[in-house]
């Protein structure tokens, strides 16, 4: 084909579409569905992934965690011989330091529970003053652990120090959200708070950290020194390890070391299998794969049907076409057109109705994105030029499918039985 015969070709599908304007748009519907559904939930999901991966980051992507309870265990009641396993103990990660030459980090941390999940408990309360916050997260940590964990990094003041764990001092390090609502028009620093009732004074705040899809973060966790949480607390047994292996030792070597120590720590019988358990952020990721995999194969039902809906409309729009224009392709055939420039032509109309849905769709799909990322923030959702290139292909392969049939029976057409419809 030429490319006059190429643009004669486009002219006419597009005078077709504009004759036809409230035909073309129902026709071109459910392309328009399903062209938009995959690019709207392609953007979410990549934004989602960028997402998450940072927060994995954040977490310590070279960091590995020691507890007593498996990640694996579930949401539900955790079996008995879990929750039977030996506590572990600050000890534990001074044990590690000492035995365990591949490792750069091993400290230890403890959170005190919210009043909900244990209701004896009272509600971590900070006070400053006339002001209350309530249900604060309190973490009892080592100095270490902002080297271990990147999220626990002040963006103000300074965090606990060897000297401060040393001696069980009553310093505190605060959330943003915190600070803010305690100290809404004064600097925190060298305050002196009351949290639960003792006094501690405010040496830090952490960095702007709202959490996980806008749950609980760094803006609502105050952290203590370990010896202070510990001297404060007693009655709180739950500790957990985290350890990074230094860099150039094979993760596999490092982990083998820690595990070996451990066993022999705890003294688990050579035929028993371990009493505690390893993770890593990447349970994040997995757990966020899972959930996603089961969006994706949503998403691609739910187009599916949308552009088999709409290939039918095309073929059905474009057979409607071949009947009303049954004299138009008689006398083309008459002048001396063939076959396969009367296919090429429906083929083009064909085609440009559902390219014009598949571009619809790309900028509805844009238009879901930018208003996921400007009311949600934390999900830099964005359509890639990957995924304009699948949605333009998808439409175009939609027309070529759906608008072979009704073409090749128009080029199939007698030329003398066209010249004499009615």
């Amino acid at each position: 084909m030429s490319g006059g015969e190429l643009r004669e070709n486009l002219s006419i599908a597009l005078e077709t579409l504009r004759t036809h304007k409230v035909r073309s748009g129902l026709t071109v519907l459910g392309i328009v569905i399903g062209v938009t559904s995959v690019i709207s939930v392609a953007a979410v999901i990549d934004g989602l992934n960028a997402y998450i991966a940072r927060r994995v980051e954040e977490m310590g992507s070279r960091t590995y965690y020691i507890s007593r309870f498996s990640m694996s265990a579930g949401f539900g009641r955790v079996p008995e011989k879990i929750r039977k396993r030996k506590y572990l103990h600050p000890s534990d990660a001074a044990y590690l330091r000492e035995r365990c030459p591949s490792l750069e980090i091993a400290t230890a941390f403890s959170g005190r529970p919210l009043g909900p999940s244990r209701p004896a408990m009272k509600l971590n309360e900070i006070r400053y003053r006339n002001e209350l916050v309530d249900n604060a997260i309190l973490r009892g940590v080592e100095p270490e652990i902002g080297a271990a964990i990147p999220l626990f990094d002040v963006g103000h003041g300074r965090f606990i120090s060897q000297f401060d764990e040393d001696h069980a001092r009553n310093v505190i390090v605060i959330g943003q959200a915190i600070a803010e609502a305690l100290f809404p028009h004064i600097d925190p620093l060298g305050r002196k708070v009351r949290l639960n009732g003792r006094e501690f004074e405010v040496i830090g705040v952490f960095r702007e950290d709202p959490g996980l899809f806008g749950g609980p973060g760094m803006d609502q966790v105050a952290a203590i020194p370990l010896s202070t949480f510990r001297k404060h607390y007693p009655e709180i047994r739950e500790f957990m390890i985290a350890f990074v292996i230094r860099r150039g030792v094979p993760t596999e070597a490092g982990m083998t070391e820690v595990i070996d120590a451990m066993r022999r720590r705890r003294r688990v019988a050579y035929n028993e299998e371990n009493d505690f358990d390893i993770f890593t952020p990447d349970f994040l990721s997995d757990l966020w794969n899972q959930l996603t995999s089961a969006l994706v194969i949503l998403t691609s039902v739910i187009s599916s049907i949308g552009l088999l809906v709409g290939g039918i409309g095309v073929m059905n729009i474009m057979l409607i076409s071949v009947t009303e224009r049954t004299m138009e392709i008689g006398v083309r055939k008459a002048i001396g057109a063939r076959r396969s420039d009367i296919r090429a032509q429906f083929l083009m109309e064909a085609t440009v109705l559902s390219l014009t849905g598949g571009i619809v769709g790309i900028l509805l799909g844009a238009v879901v994105a930018y208003l996921v990322r400007r009311f949600i923030p934390y999900i830099p959702a964005d359509v890639s030029l990957l995924w304009v290139a699948l949605g333009v292909t998808i439409s175009i392969g939609v027309g070529l499918f759906f608008g072979y049939y009704p073409a090749n029976r128009a080029a199939g057409l007698d030329p003398i039985v066209c010249l004499r419809y009615e």
